[in-house]
């Protein structure tokens, strides 16, 4: 794992986000986002597009005039040939596009974050000891999605949810600024974590909201935020109620965030080419089962 330096600039853009009312800002976004008035929605994609410089020719529906408000442009589905998913079952696909902020093994129960900067997968799973027991010694991949990115998340593996936990927080940005810098991030911010049967045993697939970060979302219960919550949450599934091939969608950011990824001890290998800042795509060959 590589460790970046953090700088006085990353410091003042941190630090520039603790007293901001971080949830009332997302609500607003949340609303313009859904705001269908022809002229409010054309400037938001068409702007957003030029400034992130979006290949709508990957989209399943590329005429951005086509979408009836900014969130569905965001959460765009893409065309059936745009991100191929590896085959065999032993291979890991990625499940979203995006950039590898850290990758490696969990250590102690503890994921590194940054240099100086690591959290307890105990409280990224909201103080579930037997949930967190199971992944301490594990493997683990953090994925950042810049806004730019396609925002779908999909199944690494085939898999059997047999949990899900939300765990409210704060909405700290996650960008590499932020990560260098705000201590516990991805275990401080709002977030979802389904825990998945697989070939390769329980895996997690954690979702982290952001600030701007509208909603997380499922295929299998739809919204699970907003409403915003003071408490945890906890769902149980049983008898394959709710079952994903490799590569199906298992939820979205409507508006964008990072996904970490949990793996029990000596189940799997991460690719060689997967380290901190290697850009990803959904599908692609990520490791494979030992």
């Amino acid at each position: 794992m590589q460790e970046g330096n953090t700088s006085f600039s990353d410091w003042l853009k941190a630090g520039l986000q603790y007293p901001l009312p971080q949830h009332t800002i997302t609500r607003a976004v949340h609303w313009l986002a859904r705001v269908e008035n022809p002229a409010v929605k054309h400037w938001l994609i068409h702007s957003f597009i030029q400034r992130f410089d979006v290949d709508m020719n990957e989209a399943a529906e590329p005429d951005d005039r086509a979408y009836p408000c900014f969130n569905a442009f965001f959460t765009r589905a893409l065309r059936d040939d745009a991100r191929p998913v590896v085959s065999g079952t032993k291979a890991l696909a990625c499940p979203v596009d995006g950039c590898v902020s850290q990758v490696g093994e969990i250590s102690q129960g503890r994921i590194f974050q940054a240099k100086g900067r690591n959290f307890s997968v105990l409280e990224l799973l909201a103080g579930n000891a037997r949930l967190a027991n199971t992944f301490a010694s594990g493997e683990f991949a953090t994925l950042y999605l810049s806004p730019r990115d396609y925002h779908r998340i999909h199944m690494p593996l085939d898999g059997s949810l047999r949990h899900m936990l939300y765990v409210p927080g704060r909405l700290f940005s996650v960008n590499p600024p932020t990560t260098r810098t705000v201590p516990n991030l991805f275990a401080r911010n709002e977030r979802v974590a389904a825990i998945f049967d697989t070939a390769a045993g329980p895996m997690g697939v954690v979702m982290v909201g952001a600030l701007n970060v509208g909603s997380i979302e499922t295929v299998w219960a739809g919204e699970i935020t907003p409403p915003r919550r003071n408490q945890a949450r906890a769902w149980k599934y049983q008898d394959n109620e709710v079952t994903l091939k490799k590569g199906a969608e298992l939820g979205r950011f409507n508006l964008g965030s990072t996904v970490i990824l949990l793996f029990s001890q000596r189940r799997i290998r991460w690719e060689a080419r997967l380290e901190t800042s290697a850009i990803v795509r959904m599908g692609q060959a990520i490791g494979s089962l030992i």
